[in-house]
């Protein structure tokens, strides 16, 4: 069974702001210097899409994907294969701006595996209840501390 992440209004104006930032300091010289040569031109409107999609890619292309042996989460070029029986407890957070996380809204799930280097994996799955129904037909061991 395949779960999309939910977008905050938050998490939409935060990736706004990074996107107008990054477009002022590579698109805006363009318009403010009369004599930027093509090269210069072409080496700046490349790198704001570069950028752009480096952001973008992993934010709306984020997914959690049940499996017959493990959930897969995967945000663009970023996964992780979380074993059920690795999986320790599921709990609410609203902390995604530390430790590993593969989300994109405010109201977040943490889960705790064995396997994981840092502890956690934090996701933001956009049917809540019916992930959380799902996992526990997966993981029936597994705490949920909501």
């Amino acid at each position: 069974m395949l779960f999309r992440s939910k977008v905050d209004t938050f998490f939409g104006v935060f990736i706004f702001i990074a996107i107008a930032i990054i477009g002022a300091v590579t698109i805006l010289p363009i318009f403010l210097d009369e004599e930027i040569p093509k090269a210069a031109v072409i080496i700046l409107i490349s790198s704001f899409f570069f950028s752009v999609g480096l952001i973008l890619w992993p934010i709306f292309y984020i997914k959690y994907m049940f499996t017959e042996d493990y959930l897969l989460v995967r945000g663009g070029p970023f996964r992780s294969k979380i074993v059920y029986e690795d999986m320790t407890k599921v709990s609410r957070t609203r902390d995604i701006f530390t430790g590993y996380r593969i989300l994109s809204s405010r109201d977040a799930l943490e889960i705790s595996y064995k396997t994981s280097m840092l502890g956690s994996v934090k996701i933001s799955p956009k049917d809540e209840r019916e992930f959380l129904k799902e996992l526990q037909k997966h993981c029936p061991h597994l705490t949920i501390d909501l």
